[in-house]
């Protein structure tokens, strides 16, 4: 009987090895090679695709119509896919909300870029609300902002997940006069 235990207690004791081995390489792996990386939102382009104005100055009043078509990249430089959900781009003029595209949920798959080809078109009762809009159009200059969040999870040997966020806010001017996009200026954030 004693040898029969002896080879019990080897047997078990090379399992309980063989098994923490294996904990602590996925452990290792999960922390080096396959570690979450933040995915990279950046703006590629921002290009005015319609604007069309009306002032009239002796009523005060202006008509103003504003499409942008926005360019946005998202690369994945995980080892593994990247799940995103449902998120908005957003354009606002002086801090205030003048449009809006949805971006329908998605994956990108490893080392992967997947391009958004976004056409943001202003809310035309929300700029024209605004106070400042009128000695804007005057100087010439329209100050916009893009705005796009991207959230999702990377999912490591299919149990363990990691949220992620990328954002891009970029502050531009449309030329009123030749209708051009200028001094464009981007922000990227991006946190686990």
């Amino acid at each position: 009987m004693k040898v029969g235990s002896g080879k019990g207690r080897k047997t078990c004791l090379t399992v309980t090895i063989i098994f923490i081995a294996i904990v602590l390489l996925i452990l290792i792996l999960a922390f080096t090679v396959f570690k979450a990386k933040h995915p990279v939102n950046t703006v590629d382009s921002v290009k005015l695709q319609n604007f069309d104005i009306n002032l009239d100055i002796a009523k005060l009043k202006v008509d103003l119509n504003v499409t942008l078509d926005v360019n946005v990249s998202v690369e994945n430089p995980n080892k593994v896919g990247f799940d995103y959900s449902n998120t908005t781009a957003h354009l606002n003029y002086r801090g205030q909300l003048i449009g809006e595209v949805p971006i329908i949920a998605g994956h990108i798959s490893s080392g992967g870029t997947k391009g958004f080809n976004l056409t943001l078109t202003v809310m035309a009762d929300r700029l024209l609300s605004n106070s400042q809009l009128y000695s804007d159009i005057i100087s010439g200059t329209l100050p916009l902002n893009t705005f796009v969040t991207i959230k999702g999870k990377v999912t490591i040997f299919g149990f363990i997940k990691v949220h992620v966020v990328s954002s891009a806010s970029c502050d531009l001017a449309v030329n009123t006069s030749n209708r051009t996009v200028a001094n464009q200026l981007c922000q990227y954030k991006t946190k686990l």
